[in-house]
């Protein structure tokens, strides 16, 4: 990292990564549903964390906060009412509030330091609580610089970004729908921020990032628009617990 506290120059030339999923998916660690650290623990020391040990995460941990963000706390098999047909069912409920269930967010998890995990760019699959593949490339230096060169981008061993589809949630709620969107957004950082804290990690919510380029450095799918970053990497001091 440079001593401007800028992100360091992407590198040039290269040739373009394919987009394709590679074949076969990343299982993740089940996740735990006992921790000893309360939910009142969390809240009190929260906090927003901007920069991070140099230290790699693990896949149990990145399990656990990817969980916590977007995953499956039971079945659900049917859809919900007026369900977009575009759209596959996933057939479960979640750790985040959805307004009617419709589900709008994708999770990507950008790799960098990860033991037990290529870098790389990933999509984030609630049902099978798995990780898809999308590129071998570690973008964080790209990202870093989208992001108007805020550095713990780059510096953080993983970054998780949200992306909405908007389709899914007007398909039921016409104009109200980017408000419920956004709503659930703020409700999975704060799934973020809370199990990034009972683990002892530390993460800050970004918005401020030029949207044309971050999707492009994630080559997001049309239908796909990014709303937030979050860094993640082990605290450099233990939280406060007080």
């Amino acid at each position: 990292m440079s001593s401007s506290g800028l992100c360091s120059p992407a590198a040039r030339g290269g040739g373009t990564q394919s987009v394709e999923p590679a074949a076969g998916l990343v299982r993740l660690p089940a996740p735990r549903y006992d921790s000893q650290f309360s939910v009142e623990k969390a809240l009190k020391t929260r906090q927003s964390v901007r920069e991070y040990r140099d230290a790699p995460l693990t896949l149990a941990e990145v399990s656990q906060v990817l969980w916590a963000a977007q995953g499956f706390t039971r079945e659900r098999k049917e859809p919900p009412s007026r369900w977009n047909p575009k759209y596959e069912w996933q057939g479960g409920l979640r750790t985040a509030p959805s307004a009617g269930a419709l589900y709008p967010m994708e999770i990507y998890l950008l790799a960098g330091k990860v033991d037990g995990l290529p870098g790389g760019l990933y999509q984030y699959l609630p049902k099978q609580h798995a990780l898809k593949k999308v590129t071998d490339a570690d973008k964080r230096k790209e990202l870093c610089q989208a992001a108007l060169n805020q550095p713990q981008v780059e510096k953080a061993p993983a970054v998780i970004v949200m992306a909405a589809v908007y389709e899914r949630t007007s398909y039921k709620y016409g104009e109200r729908a980017e408000r419920y969107v956004h709503m659930e957004a703020g409700s999975i950082a704060e799934n973020i921020y809370l199990q990034a804290t009972a683990l002892g990690l530390g993460t800050v919510l970004i918005g401020a990032f030029s949207d044309p380029e971050v999707k492009k450095v994630l080559a997001l799918p049309a239908d796909e628009f990014p709303l937030a970053i979050m860094p993640l990497g082990q605290s450099p001091a233990p939280l406060e617990k007080k």
